[in-house]
This record gives C-alpha cells, sequence and structure tokens, in this order.
C-alpha cells in the first residue's frame, strides 16, 4: 500500500478527510446521536444505546476521541463521553464551507 501523500493537499482537505473518516461508520454516527441527545454518558448506556459489545463500542469511542469529536473524563470505574462542543462547531463549519460551495455551472453528465 502507498504512502497517502498528505503534504499533497491543504491543510483543510487533509482535516475534512480525517472527519469523514472518523463518521465513516454507522455505529459512530448512532453513538454521536446518542451523545447529541444527553449532557454525557458512560459507555455501558452507548451499549444498551447500539446493541453493539462492550468492546466494539469502545474501539468506535476510541477512534472518535481520536478525531476530536469526542471527549471523555474518568469517573470512578466509567468513563464519561461527550461531544467535544469547540471541535464539533469547528467541524461543522468546515463541512458547512465544503458543501456550501458553488454548484458547477450547468455541467451535464451523458
Amino acid at each position: 500500500m502507498g504512502i497517502a501523500k498528505k503534504e499533497l493537499f491543504t491543510k483543510e482537505q487533509n482535516q475534512l478527510a480525517a472527519i469523514a473518516k472518523a463518521l465513516s461508520h454507522p455505529a459512530r454516527i448512532a453513538i454521536l446521536q446518542a451523545l447529541l441527545k444527553s449532557e454525557s454518558c458512560v459507555c455501558g448506556y452507548l451499549v444498551e444505546q447500539t446493541g453493539l459489545a462492550q468492546s466494539t463500542t469502545s474501539q468506535h469511542l476510541k477512534e472518535l476521541k481520536n478525531a476530536g469529536i469526542i471527549k471523555g473524563s474518568i469517573e470512578g470505574v466509567n468513563v464519561c463521553y461527550c461531544i467535544d462542543e469547540k471541535n464539533w462547531n469547528k467541524y461543522k463549519q468546515l463541512f458547512d464551507k465544503f458543501f456550501d460551495a458553488p454548484e458547477c455551472a450547468e455541467k451535464k453528465c451523458s
């Protein structure tokens, strides 16, 4: 497998790709939706919400946390997760800018 040549792309393009990759699994979308509905929650709650095994849920949480979309804090024997609001808003702005790009001027494919 070749090396991803990130230096060929802008910082914004690399950020969008990293966020899109973190969002690329339906379980992660379900986790984010559950977190958005509540202020914070423990991993056990997320296991119930997704119907996935604890270890699988933890792997998805790790990916979301590594991407900076969520943050977690240790409370006793539990880890409490919530949306990282600062990054969430930053990523939202990136995607808004991307999707609000001018449409192609009447190009047609056949």
